[in-house]
């Protein structure tokens, strides 16, 4: 059971932080500066696949992207016009562990996806997923059988917070951050807590969790516990541990 004064203070942090302002600084910002939800479906997860490290590193690589596909990052992709940037097994560094034959095969792989279903919110839908925990492995599943070795998860061991923040943005509605697009495909009472080191540190200063590694049953473990305080929309909490890093208690 969670202390009712910790429930109170989630609550608080939450409510505080989930306003329009959070976007400024943050990888979600990009979605919100493109019209049309298979594009803004298409940022997002570039950005997302791009958000780890430090956001003054990151989120430049991200403009840089979304000014080369001129705001279309979906048109972008299923025109396969990232070929005339990253070339097959080029090494040249784009961003930190991603080289440029990595991007390419991991645009690659997307590209596909988009001939073949139109966008990821179809091809999940086609996969008819029953949980996020679903959505998460039929994400890796395609990404890592199409040639995709590095971007995307593998699996769903790991954490998978890039995946599980995407889904986040893509699942969630009435939110001045998230957008809500996939709400008719996957309940947002089933979406897991992206975590990080960040995350799971102010977890266990709350004594929510007790773990030390960031691992997809940690945070599943988290996000259960996290049901206490935000029976139908868990990920909500999401916000708070954020403000819990600003703000400590």
């Amino acid at each position: 059971m969670i202390p009712q004064e910790t429930i109170l203070t989630l609550r608080q942090l939450a409510e505080r932080y989930e306003e329009a302002g959070f976007i400024n600084g943050d990888p979600s910002w990009w979605m919100h500066q493109v019209n049309g939800e298979e594009n803004q479906e298409a940022v997002a997860f570039v950005a997302a696949s791009l958000s780890y490290g430090s956001r003054t590193q990151f989120m430049p690589k991200i403009e840089q992207l979304l000014n080369k596909a001129q705001g279309d990052m979906a048109m972008w992709i299923r025109n396969r016009e990232y070929a005339r940037t990253f070339a097959p097994n080029d090494e040249h560094c784009f961003y930190r562990l991603y080289n440029h034959g990595t991007m390419r095969a991991f645009f690659d792989a997307y590209s596909q996806l988009i001939d073949e279903h139109t966008s990821l919110k179809q091809y999940v839908a086609s996969t008819a997923p029953t949980c996020a925990l679903d959505v998460v492995k039929t994400l890796c599943n395609w990404f890592f059988a199409h040639g995709d070795m590095h971007v995307t998860p593998r699996n769903a061991i790991s954490s998978c917070k890039r995946l599980c923040m995407f889904l986040r943005w893509m699942v969630r509605d009435n939110s001045p951050v998230d957008l809500g697009h996939w709400a008719d495909v996957v309940d947002k009472r089933t979406l897991i807590i992206p975590m990080d080191t960040h995350v799971l540190s102010e977890a266990n200063k709350l004594g929510l969790i007790h773990g030390r590694n960031a691992t997809m049953q940690a945070a599943l473990k988290l996000t259960d516990t996290l049901r206490e305080v935000f029976p139908s929309d868990p990920t909500k909490a999401d916000f708070a541990l954020f403000g819990l890093g600003i703000n400590p208690q």
